[in-house]
Formats: structure tokens, C-alpha cells, sequence
């Protein structure tokens, strides 16, 4: 895939030939804060999480250096520079090994690159600012990368491995365009994102001031609903239990859907429960997630099934469960664990059935919206993929 006006070979270097390495430094979190200091520095755990691609100090937020920390001895040529990639030498994970950023504006700011991250710098005016933020996140370049990686549990990738990865590049004026263009798609990437974000804190708003009693609703005719009644959690739901475990579904296919703690697993060829309910995650690291799932399905062992009494409605319920902070019923040091006994002891508010369902169907409309953006976002990041694998050599 190419810009039809541009046409020739790409050229081909090694990293090395095109890129030197500068000093990084290994000052961790403990070194650093975000509320003062004269130099930022970038660790390896930001660019795995939230710097993008194109990196804009002003639209990032960068810890500081804390000012009893001697940096004296770093030369001035071990300052980040407009052009510079880091990149974040360690990973747990495959796919993050290596993964970078380039810097497009600092802002005159002090910048250094620190724990875990490399510093590369073109040696010449070869490539177009913006364009090796892309390139070195290209399926053909990513694939080199992955490929020099070493180790086991942690994967990390050294200066002389990452040096001999081949790089493709056409003219600056092509890099120019194919930049252009990416960043017109990831700003369009940013933007769906904070519409998702936005909503989502529209929603949790909206439920707080509902779940309080500072928002309420009418009836059809305009009339207000009765007050709501307290009542303890247990009162209107029971919880259910589940002893499926994922080892014994390995060949096991069908059209039922069974879920586990991150959501859907897979379809199997049986279910266990015939209606929708409510799963929460009982045990592990997402303790207290909460799932609505659908009727004709399952859930693995890890996970609670709850499900509503009579005159509570399910889908008000699984609202309702959204506002509890599930965190101060859990017990145990090593595997954190939730027990219905105790949250089910929570006093929670009860409007009448009606006021229920006008609440839950509220709430699902914010939630419809929210998926429908997801689904254009996840449109987006498929095209952004598409393109990057693509568009280059």
C-alpha cells in the first residue's frame, strides 16, 4: 500500500547504521514524583501504559526527577532530543517487548530517558519528525524486535540485538505523508477514546446521584414514586455457586456461552443456568468485577452467580451492585476473596418496581451508547493496524 505520486525503492539500514545510543539512567518510582522538580524523566512503565506513540510533553504527564537526586554527571547529549525513540527494553509480555515512543515536542524541557528504556538517536536528518514512531511500530519492524528478544519469565532486548534489526524507509517527503496521515488517525483514535471515558464518567455521575436519592425519577404520569425502602442486599438477591473449572473444557465446543473472570471464555455444548443473572468475580486479582450475563450459559468456579428476588429487577440489581466498593469486604493476605455473607449484609436503598425498571433502563441507554462508540473505536484501531502493517516495506 503506497501514496500514489511516490514511487522508487525504499532504503534499507540496520538500527545501527542509522541510530547511536545514548546513556540512559535506572532511577525507579521511588526516585520520582509529579508534583516538583527542574528535570522529567521517562520510565519504562509509562510507555507500556499511557504515552503515545508521538510524544508531546504537553499533553503528557511526566514525573520529576526528585531534586535530591545527584544528576550532575549526565552530559548534555544524554538529554532527551526532538526525533529520540525510547524504547522500553523489558517486558513480561512478548508483544511489549521493545515497544516505543518518539518524542515530536519537548517543550524546551529537561527530559531524560531512565529504568529500563533505550535512547536512540538518528545520526542524521533522515527521517521526517513524527515517522519512526510509527516505523518502529510497524507488524515488519515489531517483528524483529520480538525475534532478537531474551529471557524466559521477563523478556528484555539489548542495544547490540535491537541495533541489527533492518529498517525500510522511503524518502522524507513519503515519511512525511505516511506520518500525516497516522497522526490524523490516532488524533481521531484520542478523540473516540475521551468520548468513551466521557460517557463513563457521565454514567457513575448519573449513578451516584440515582443510588443516593439526589435523582429522581417520575412515573408515566408525572407523579412521583414512593419512597424507597432500606433494605440489606441479601434481602433482594441470592447468590449461587458454581464449580466448573477451565481444565475441563479444553476440547469441550458447542453454542453456549460460559464466562470467566475477564468476561466471555468460550461456547461449550452445555449451560447451567437458563436465565440471565449477575456473576461477580469472588476470588483473585479482579475481585469484585461485576458481569451480566446471559441466560443459557455458565460461569467458571472463580466467579459467584447472583441472582434477584422477586420484585427487583435484574438489571437494576446489577446497577445497583456497580456502586458497592466490593474492596472493604475482602479478606485474605495472598488471594484476596469476597463472601456473600458479608456484602450481602450492605443496606442499600429499594425504590418500588416501576422506579426500578426507569432507573435500569437509564442507565442501559448510557451503556448502549457506550458500546456503540467502543464498536467505532475498535473499527479505528483495526484500520490503524491495518495500515501500519501495510504501509510498510
Amino acid at each position: 500500500m503506497r501514496f500514489p505520486e511516490f514511487e522508487g525503492e525504499w532504503e534499507v539500514k540496520k538500527l545501527g547504521e542509522v541510530m547511536d545510543f545514548k546513556v540512559t539512567n535506572s532511577f525507579s518510582r521511588e526516585n520520582l514524583n509529579y508534583e516538583y522538580g527542574t528535570v522529567k524523566n521517562i520510565h519504562y512503565g509509562d510507555i507500556h501504559t499511557k504515552f503515545q506513540t508521538l510524544f508531546d510533553i504537553n499533553y503528557e504527564s511526566v514525573p520529576f526527577i526528585n531534586e535530591e537526586i545527584d544528576i550532575s554527571r549526565i552530559s548534555e547529549e544524554n538529554y532527551c532530543k526532538n526525533g529520540d525513540v525510547i524504547f522500553a527494553d523489558a517486558s513480561e509480555d512478548l508483544n511489549d517487548v521493545g515497544k516505543s515512543i518518539e518524542i515530536i515536542n519537548i517543550n524546551e524541557e529537561r527530559l531524560l530517558s531512565g529504568l529500563h528504556t533505550l535512547l536512540a538517536r538518528p545520526k542524521k536528518d533522515i527521517f521526517h519528525l513524527g515517522f519512526s514512531g510509527y516505523l518502529f511500530k510497524s507488524n515488519s519492524v515489531r517483528t524483529q524486535i520480538q525475534k532478537e528478544s531474551q529471557g524466559s519469565k521477563v523478556l528484555s532486548i539489548s542495544v547490540g540485538r535491537i541495533s541489527k534489526i533492518e529498517l525500510s524507509f522511503p524518502s522524507v517527503e513519503e515519511q512525511k505523508k505516511i506520518s500525516s496521515f497516522l497522526a490524523l488517525l490516532d488524533e481521531r483514535i484520542q478523540t473516540q477514546s475521551k468520548i468513551i471515558n466521557d460517557l463513563k464518567t457521565l454514567k457513575i455521575a448519573t449513578a451516584k446521584k440515582i443510588f443516593s436519592g439526589e435523582l429522581r425519577f417520575k412515573d408515566d404520569n408525572g407523579n412521583d414514586f414512593s419512597e424507597w425502602e432500606d433494605k440489606k442486599l441479601g434481602d433482594i438477591s441470592i447468590k449461587k455457586s458454581s464449580n466448573i473449572s477451565a481444565n475441563t473444557l479444553e476440547e469441550n465446543q458447542g453454542n453456549f456461552k460460559i464466562y470467566g473472570a475477564n468476561g466471555l471464555l468460550k461456547e461449550i455444548d452445555f449451560y447451567r443456568e437458563e436465565k440471565p443473572y449477575i456473576a461477580i468475580v469472588k476470588d483473585g486479582a479482579g475481585v469484585g468485577r461485576l458481569l451480566l450475563c446471559e441466560g443459557k450459559s455458565s460461569v467458571l468456579g472463580t466467579l459467584d452467580i447472583i441472582k434477584n428476588k422477586e420484585q427487583t429487577d435484574l438489571l437494576f440489581l446489577y446497577y445497583l451492585l456497580e456502586t458497592i466498593d466490593f474492596t472493604k469486604f475482602t479478606t485474605g493476605s495472598t488471594i484476596p476473596h469476597i463472601y456473600f455473607k458479608d456484602y450481602s449484609k450492605e443496606i442499600i436503598g429499594l425504590p418500588s418496581f416501576p422506579e426500578q425498571t426507569k432507573i435500569a433502563n437509564f442507565l442501559s441507554s448510557i451503556d448502549s451508547k457506550i458500546d456503540i462508540e467502543n464498536q467505532l473505536l475498535q473499527k479505528l484501531e483495526a484500520q490503524k493496524k491495518y495500515l501500519l502493517q501495510n504501509m510498510f516495506v
